[in-house]
């Protein structure tokens, strides 16, 4: 009788099991690629990965066709609203097409989602893409989590730690923010490529980014991404000048990290007077005279706070003034 009641309580009643056999399957998406080299994804919400990962939750949504000329291994897997059921795993290998050879990560625009659920990344895109078109910009900040934190419209819950000092800098100047969190430069060039900043002119572009690339890529990569965004700058914003930020510092003490950008900003310094570009590294206002970064500039070694934001206006302030003219 015991025996009974247990397998009565672990067996699920034969209705239930219907009904879970019923539950619809997410079909494996399908991917092509075009003759001039665009992959295409078919299937319903679908998350891809170009770096031989399966996709999860957090990867790259499909929102437009993927350049990929140069080749590459795309993976692929259609999820539920929620994310948490994932179909089978699409995988296709393509070869450079004639002509085109393998390119680094950092230059092969994709999109991102590594926030999500806190925000989603093509939501963003649509607002502050939407926003700009609205409010054309003088000074527009282009980067990642360290500029989207920076202050500005409030798009998502992130929380603006320099709000204050966006006002009374920027906010005066119809100042526009373009920066996302946890992107790095092939997300931004697949903003640059899909409308972020379609329909504007602004006089100045505050850009900095690269941090995010440090962890697994390597300095010249980077700063061929870095590169490749200011091309596309100029391409798209050709009468706006930019203003190229050397990457910031990060972690509390001199590291690996830290050196592989200082190799990075080297390499990138190149581009000042060139291509409409003014290059400033102010990476040492934020250093005590030990090198170290402390937790009343950015409590994280990485997000400025308050006074870091100030720091950061103050010593781009003589430089944006020469650069807009005033």
């Amino acid at each position: 009788m015991r025996f009974c009641l247990l397998f009565a309580l672990l067996v699920p009643s034969i209705p239930a099991l219907a009904q879970v056999q019923a539950l619809p399957a997410l079909s494996t998406p399908v991917i092509t690629r075009s003759a001039p080299g665009a992959v295409s994804l078919k299937g319903e919400n679908v998350l891809y990965t170009l770096d031989g990962t399966d996709p999860i939750s957090k990867s790259n949504p499909y929102l437009a066709p993927i350049e990929l000329a140069c080749g590459g291994t795309v993976k692929a897997c259609a999820f539920s609203a929620d994310r948490k059921t994932i179909s089978p795993v699409a995988t296709a290998t393509f070869d450079p097409l004639p002509g085109h050879a393998a390119l680094p990560s950092t230059v092969v625009p994709v999109t991102q989602d590594r926030s999500w659920p806190k925000y989603v990344w093509e939501k963003r895109h649509q607002l502050t893409s939407a926003a700009l078109k609205e409010h054309p910009p003088q000074i527009l900040f282009i980067g990642d989590s360290i500029t989207h934190f920076f202050g500005g419209q409030q798009f998502d819950e992130y929380a603006l730690r320099g709000q204050s000092t966006w006002e009374e800098f920027y906010a005066p100047r119809k100042a526009g923010n373009l920066g996302f969190g946890w992107d790095k430069t092939e997300n931004v060039l697949w903003r640059l490529q899909h409308g972020a900043i379609d329909g504007i002119s602004p006089k100045l572009i505050v850009m900095m980014i690269g941090t995010n690339n440090s962890a697994t890529c390597y300095a010249p990569d980077i700063a061929a991404g870095i590169t490749a965004i200011v091309d596309e700058l100029n391409k798209r914003l050709p009468d706006s000048k930019i203003l190229l930020l050397a990457i910031f510092p990060r972690g509390e003490k001199p590291g690996p990290q830290r050196e592989k950008l200082a190799d990075v900003n080297h390499i990138i310094a190149k581009l000042n007077g060139a291509k409409n570009v003014t290059y400033l590294d102010i990476g040492p206002k934020f250093l005590s005279p030990e090198g170290l970064i402390t937790k009343d500039i950015m409590p994280d070694f990485l997000h400025p706070n308050e006074k870091g934001y100030r720091i950061w206006a103050e010593a781009i302030e003589p430089t944006v003034r020469k650069l807009i003219g005033e």
